[in-house]
This record gives C-alpha cells, structure tokens and sequence, in this order.
C-alpha cells in the first residue's frame, strides 16, 4: 500500500481525536485520516492538549511552516506535561514545491525536547503506535515527521497494537523551577529510549533517515541513537540533521525538581487584588480551569488551586474548550492570540464559559497598557460585570452549553506585587 495510505490507518487506529490545517504535502493525507479543521495550527494543537487532559490520544496534522504557529504550546508542554498521547504529524516540503520554504521539523525536537519519529517504509505504520507511547512515557508533544517521498512510497501493512501508556501532567506541587528540572530528566530517558529503539536499524555501510536510500535506518531521530559517529556517510531527505546531531549526548540531571515544600513559598494574588472574588467563587464552586499565561496562572497554586493547566500565552481558550469548559485569561492574552481560538470555538458550536480579566494591562502586577478588548470581541455578546459586584458574578461563573463570554473589570492597586506566602 502507499505510505499515505498506511499512516493515516495507523492513526486512525491509534488516535482518538484528529485535528488537522491542510496543506501540501500532507492534504491528500489530512483527507484520509479526517477530523476536524481549525482556525490555525496553534489552536488545532491546543484542542489536542484539550483531549489529553481528558485521557483522549489526539494527532494534529499540518505542513513544516505550520508547525511555526505552534511553538508556543509546542514548547511549553514539554514543561507542563500532557494526559495522553499528543503527536504532531508534520509534512515536510523538502523541495519547495508548494512552500514557502524548505523548513526541516526535526529541529524543533532539539528545541522542543520532544521525541522525533521520521519513518522509513519498514516502520511506517509501527512507529504511529510508538509515537504515542513516547509521548505518553515522556509526558510530552511526540513529532511524527514525513516527506513526500515517504508518502508515496510502497509500504507493507503492519498494524500495531494499540497499547497507551499512562500519562499524567506536571505534579501540582512543582514550582516552575521544579517542572523545568523534571523535564530535563525525561530528557535523559529520551536518549536511553532512542538508544534501544527496535525501530532503528543500524547494520553499517551508510545510514539514513525516512525514505533516503541507505543501508542502516534512524527511525528516532531525536535525540539520536547511540554509535552514529562511526557512520561518514548520512542520506537524508531535507537538511543534515542526522549528521549534525550524531555526537548529541544526553543531558546531566543533578537537579532535585523543586517543590513549593522545598522551596518553603508559594506566590499568590496580590493582596489588594480585585479579582480574587473570581477564584474564590469558582474554589467554592470546585471549578476546574484552565489558565492562562498572565495573573490567571496563579490560579494554579494554592490558596485556590483551581487551574489543573496552562500550555502558554493565549492558550486557555481552546485547551479549556475541549477539556474543562472552562477557560480563565486575562484581556491581553485574549487579544495575544486568544482570539483565534474564541473565533473556532463560536463558528463549531462548542460549549465553553471563558472568563476575562480586564485590567487593560500587558503584564503581571500591571506593567505596560493592553488595548481595550471591547471594540474585538463585541460579536461575542460577552457580558461585562465589575469585580466587586459579587451576586452577580455568582450568577455568571457557571458552565454553559454555548459560547458564555464573562468579562471581568478590575483595576491593579497601584505598587503592589504577588503575595509571598510561606508553604
């Protein structure tokens, strides 16, 4: 059968949820797998961290210049971790032939530090399943990197089972600091991953990756397998990135993830705040949230605790869309790049209860001046309630079943910072 043919059953077969933004070389390929299309590559990846918050495997396809949209949630997840199995299928135009340049994805798992899977013909359908597994094991976004040739390639049929892995995000008590130091220990166990893979087969002569004509094969080309400096010759399909990575060694991992425990505090609201009526009324409530990047992150930490994730500037949106229903932001991130997501989320009819606050500020504890959101959101209908006015905010933080739009108007007190509170 032909590649294209064989990846999209495999995903079909190993994926719950499929999100797609066609274009060459993977249209074709986006056809046969189906799903749904989203606004851009950003909210189609947010929707999936959505589902795998909820335990549901979720594919994004997209071309290589697509995969720019995402680097935001892309990266950011690595640190705060995923429910279950994410991949990014990511097509690479290597010869500009419907682009606008000939971008190579695999870089973005050194950036990322995400497992990279680049498929030959042996392994096209086998390597879907274990794309999932390591996202699963690594807690991480998995990139599943094709080129034409491989697409239409001749391919045996070889379903693999299907068999996840549990998954689970971020431990809560991790401190900022604490989630960057359990990453970069997955990290480590990427390397020693890669380095037992069965998918690679590495028997001398030349190696190559994907559908290069070679006598050794790379399948987990990030991080790379062990022994590959003893190899001169490399046949890859875009940029060398094989051989510029052949000597990657894995990273040292003496840090001691800090906790809030270990760290002895926890930040919070600042203590003139005129939006913690918010996090109380939804605590009460035992809402579950998804923050965003701004004042609403601290949601996440005690004394609230309501915010189970935060994947990245203007993310809540459609993350919480496909998960809690419930998303909290601040007016900046909604205009950052909130909006696109607001966008999908009425034009598809999905149920979500999106709370702004509105400080018209750029930044924590009111640094720099937003735009006024009124005039870029009015098609919302949203509804606009002053902090104080506590009876009808109890009113309005409940779920709904359509697009609920709930701003918040709160004004910064002037010179204050986040409350430092002792663990």
């Amino acid at each position: 059968m032909r590649g294209e043919d064989a990846i999209a059953q495999a995903f079909r077969h190993c994926a719950d949820r499929f999100y797609a933004v066609p274009g060459y070389p993977v249209t074709y390929l986006t056809a046969q797998i189906g799903g749904e299309t989203a606004i851009n590559e950003k909210v189609a990846l947010e929707y999936a961290l959505g589902d795998a918050l909820q335990g549901r495997r979720a594919v994004v396809i997209l071309k290589n210049v697509g995969l720019n949209a995402c680097a935001d949630p892309l990266v950011n997840a690595t640190t705060q971790g995923v429910g279950a199995g994410v991949v990014i299928l990511a097509g690479d135009d290597v010869d500009v032939t419907a682009s606008q340049n000939a971008q190579d994805s695999r870089y973005y798992g050194e950036i990322a530090q995400v497992p990279v899977l680049e498929p030959d013909p042996a392994t096209c359908q086998q390597s879907v399943e274990e794309a999932f597994r390591a996202s699963e094991r690594f807690s991480r976004i998995a990139l599943y990197r094709v080129t034409p040739a491989i697409l239409n390639a001749e391919v045996p049929e070889d379903l693999p089972l299907r068999n996840p892995l549990p998954a689970v995000p971020a431990q809560r008590d991790l401190t900022m600091r604490g989630r960057v130091a359990s990453a970069d220990r997955q990290l480590a166990g990427m390397f020693a991953w890669s380095r037992s893979s069965s998918l690679n087969r590495l028997r001398g002569g030349t190696v190559g990756a994907g559908a290069a004509d070679a006598n050794s094969h790379v399948v987990t080309v990030y991080p790379p397998p062990a022994d590959l400096e003893r190899y001169a010759e490399f046949h890859e399909l875009g940029r060398p990135f094989l051989r510029e990575h052949r000597g990657v060694l894995p990273p040292a991992t003496t840090n001691i993830p800090q906790t809030y425990g270990s760290r002895g505090h926890y930040r919070t609201f600042c203590r003139n705040c005129p939006f913690t009526a918010v996090m109380q009324i939804l605590a009460e409530q035992k809402r579950r949230v998804v923050c965003d990047i701004g004042c609403s992150l601290l949601a996440m930490n005690p004394p609230y605790a309501i915010g189970i994730a935060s994947y990245g500037l203007g993310s809540s949106i459609a993350v919480a869309a496909k998960s809690t229903g419930i998303a909290l932001c601040g007016d900046y991130a909604l205009l950052h790049s909130g909006i696109n997501a607001l966008m999908d989320v009425r034009e598809k009819g999905i149920p979500l209860l999106c709370i702004v606050l509105k400080n018209e500020r750029l930044g924590f504890v009111g640094e720099g001046r937003a735009y006024d959101i009124d005039p870029y959101i009015a098609w919302t209908e949203p509804l606009h309630i002053r902090a104080q006015d506590e009876t009808r905010l109890r009113e309005a933080l409940v779920p709904s079943d359509s697009l609920s739009v709930v701003v918040i108007e709160g004004v910064c007190p002037p010179g204050e910072k986040h409350e430092t509170v002792e663990y």
